[in-house]
């Protein structure tokens, strides 16, 4: 297809975000704006043109519902288990195990990503923050060696891959056209490989800090005074019931069988494997169980109207944490031609496929590199990070990828992969201050820069040596 002058403003409108990215600003509006006047121009309709900005938020919103919902049910969850004190039950045996600030420096990696892996990293920091920081510290792991624990394996290797609730992959794969489930698997092994590489770096840095336990060092840790500590995130301490051992027990068993379920599907012909975001719709399904038992066993009487606040509460939460995404993916899915049709309300034959036009337009003058084409999605990545998200440059490198995949030879889930790995890293909350990672410090009281400054090196090579074997695997 002849390029438009259409065409031109969606490449300038995709510059615009970037470079707006880059000077550490929200792109809601610049999205939104160059939303019109792709459409403005699309047309020759400033009416339409308007139009445009409504529906293609519209197609977006429909399109990552499931989104919102799974993040709804699990937060909701979460408000439930908490009223019963199970939150802070499941975590209380680890506090057994943490002998000295090596094994307290693991645990904290663990724990922290296995609540991230299925409530995401908000509620792991208070959790963790607050129960397990101060016995760390008494063991000898210095304050900014559990923040780091904390970072890395939270927001960092647990939520790149979102292998459970698939919420970045999703978001990933719908802007590529390609399998969520095969974007969700790659992007769980590359953060496996990032994670263990940037954990291990950073452990190997701070080993020399750590001491031999000691009540001093939390009397000292205690009386220190953070110039950058966040703000308060913890609720009001509950009164622990009488079922919150069972719950500590039942939900976490249910998490695991489910696990093991989804891994037989795959290796085995007996049982039906998933299908795109069948696993999220599981987990969702048996949360929603979950959290009308917990709410019973709580106050019975009281359940169906805890039930639903609860549920209210979730989707205050996800509205919050992704509503900025929608308006930004509104604008990156005209980038496909079936996803602009149904902004434009057109025929899928007639509407332009921005992205992969220009993509095709530009071919002959791309190396056919496999190896520039994975470093260029992972520096894409990285750059739309800079936010502060790590989750709104996604429909952005998964539209990259899905146009460059067949013109360089690499598959377009696995740049997918690679670009997802990029963004999350980066802005989830380990490289930039000004993101969730002031949670993190606060929680640790430690400054905000060292964190970043010790976690630097570790992540950027941790992410150059999954993306070098995401190419060669893959």
């Amino acid at each position: 297809m002849e390029l438009t002058a259409a065409h031109w403003m969606y490449l300038v409108g995709t510059l615009v975000i970037i470079f707006t990215m880059l000077f550490r600003q929200n792109v809601v509006v610049p999205a939104l704006l160059v939303t019109f006047l792709v459409g403005w121009i699309f047309n020759g309709s400033f009416i339409f043109g308007l139009q445009t900005i409504f529906n293609a938020s519209l197609v977006a919103a429909g399109e990552l519902f499931n989104i919102f919902l799974i993040i709804a049910i699990m937060t909701a969850l979460l408000h439930s288990l908490k009223s019963l004190g199970t939150d802070e039950q499941m975590i209380t045996p680890f506090q057994r195990v943490m002998k000295n600030g090596h094994i307290s420096f693991w645990v904290i990696v663990f724990v922290t990503y296995a609540i991230s892996l299925f409530f995401w990293p908000t509620p792991a920091v208070p959790l963790v923050g607050a129960l397990l920081i101060p016995v760390a510290v008494r063991t000898g792991l210095p304050p900014i060696g559990a923040a780091i624990a904390i970072s890395l394996a939270g927001q960092g290797m647990a939520l790149s891959s979102d292998y459970i609730i698939q919420i970045a992959p999703s978001l990933t794969a719908t802007a590529a056209g390609v399998d969520i489930g095969t974007v969700a698997d790659r992007g769980f092994v590359l953060s496996l490989i990032t994670g263990f590489v940037a954990i291990t770096l950073a452990y190997l840095s701070i080993r020399k800090l750590i001491s031999r336990p000691s009540a001093q060092h939390l009397t000292a840790w205690n009386n220190s005074d953070s110039t950058e500590n966040a703000a308060n995130i913890n609720d009001t301490p509950v009164q622990r019931s009488k079922y919150s051992s069972l719950f500590a027990i039942l939900v976490p068993g249910t998490f695991l069988i489910i696990i093991i379920y989804m891994v037989l599907t795959k290796f085995s012909d007996v049982l039906s494997s998933f299908e795109g975001g069948a696993g999220a719709a599981l987990i969702g399904g048996a949360s929603v169980i979950l959290l009308i038992a917990a709410s019973l066993f709580k106050n019975a009487r009281n359940s169906l109207q805890n039930v639903s606040d609860n549920i209210v509460k979730g989707f205050v939460f996800a509205f919050k944490a992704m509503g900025p995404v929608i308006p930004i993916a509104g604008f990156f899915f005209l980038g496909s031609g079936e996803l602009a049709a149904n902004i434009f309300g057109s025929e899928a034959g007639e509407t332009p496929s921005f992205l992969f036009d220009l993509i095709l337009a530009g071919q002959s003058y791309i190396p056919e590199s496999a190896f520039i084409a994975g470093f260029g999605i992972l520096l894409i990545g990285m750059i739309t990070g800079l936010d502060g998200s790590g989750f709104s440059g996604l429909p952005l490198v998964g539209a990259l990828s899905g146009a460059l995949g067949d013109s360089v030879g690499v598959e377009s889930a696995t740049l997918a992969a690679i670009g997802q790995m990029g963004a999350v890293w980066v802005g989830g909350g380990t490289l930039i201050a000004w993101s969730s990672l002031v949670a993190v410090a606060g929680f640790a009281k430690v400054p905000v820069m060292e964190l970043v400054r010790r976690s630097f090196v570790p992540v950027i090579v941790g992410l150059i040596v999954a993306t070098i074997f995401g190419l060669w695997l893959f």
